[in-house]
């Protein structure tokens, strides 16, 4: 096995993927495989970086992105650190913010970030505290749509939740919506200039590092990793990524606000809000709760707790 710090031109291509392996595969949560085929090219860092991503079960953009951060790094410090996984924004090419194309910003900590079905839903909580709402809601008439989307916004007059609305971007941008949740799918059709000349915030998912870097592009108000977890609520193209993934991302992504999401409950926040993020996304925790207005209490609560927790850690 290689010592984990090595120069450039003494860098051994299998010992350096095991190498890296063995630093990263418990503390990312992963499974190893055999059977994979990396890119080759003529710098020995990005070789072996690839294939030892590809072999702990990162598919083959995450993979690449990875490889390339790895290469940058090394490039940067002039020497190859095994155990050292790349997190530093400007290895994976982040510019810092605030940029000429960023949309308006958002609080760093969004706290307990539901997830809601309709207007009604969205009221419940609101009023009963949580600070961050998204309007989720699945139609194909634009009528429709439309008076739901005024109902959410209605709905949170009064109350200090910021509401998002998921997808329906026009309607959203119509009814005075603070903010709009897209997917990825959705950055090829929605006039994102338009989000951000009616002054919305604009949320986006990601599903791992080259979905990151993608939304990084569009600098906007805060962005969402997941699924943390597995979840039957949505069918998910990408496996699970994991708290160890997530603490990976929210080390790259660390000046956005940023949202894990997929599969958490009241059980699994602790070690969700210690990968850094300021937010943790519920649906099903709510909405199938048997009293989801003292359930959403008790997770704020513990959002917040955790929060500052880890906020003193931090500055010892």
């Amino acid at each position: 096995m290689t010592n984990p710090q090595q120069t450039l031109d003494s860098i051994d291509h299998a010992s350096t993927v095991q190498s890296i392996v063995s630093a990263h595969q418990r503390s990312l949560g992963l499974e190893t495989s055999s059977a994979a085929v990396y890119k080759s090219t003529n710098n020995a860092v990005y070789n072996a970086a690839n294939e030892a991503c590809l072999r702990m079960g990162f598919i083959d953009i995450d993979a690449d992105c990875v490889a390339k951060a790895w290469q940058a790094q090394t490039e940067r410090t002039g020497h190859f650190d095994a155990a050292r996984w790349p997190t530093e924004p400007c290895d994976f090419g982040i510019q810092s913010l605030p940029r000429k194309n960023s949309f308006a910003s958002c609080p760093q900590q969004l706290g307990l970030y539901a997830v809601l079905p309709d207007a009604a839903w969205v009221g419940r909580m609101a009023r009963v505290g949580v600070p961050t709402v998204q309007l989720r809601f699945k139609s194909e008439d634009p009528a429709a749509i439309a008076q739901e989307v005024q109902a959410a916004v209605k709905a949170v007059q009064g109350t200090n939740a910021l509401l998002f609305i998921n997808d329906h971007w026009q309607a959203a941008i119509d009814a005075g919506a603070y903010g709009v949740h897209l997917g990825q799918e959705d950055l090829d059709t929605a006039d994102l200039n338009a989000i951000r000349q009616a002054g919305l915030r604009l949320g986006l998912s990601t599903h791992g590092y080259a979905e990151m870097l993608r939304a990084d592009a569009h600098a906007p108000s805060y962005i969402a990793m997941g699924a943390v977890f597995p979840t039957t609520l949505k069918r998910m193209l990408t496996a699970p990524q994991g708290t160890g993934r997530l603490s990976a991302y929210a080390s790259v992504l660390r000046d956005y606000p940023l949202v894990a999401i997929g599969g958490i409950d009241a059980a699994r926040l602790p070690e969700v809000m210690a990968s850094g993020v300021g937010s943790a996304a519920v649906v099903r925790a709510l909405v199938a709760a048997t009293d989801p207005e003292a359930e959403a209490s008790r997770l704020q609560s513990e959002i917040l707790k955790l929060c500052i927790q880890n906020s003193q850690k931090s500055t010892l």
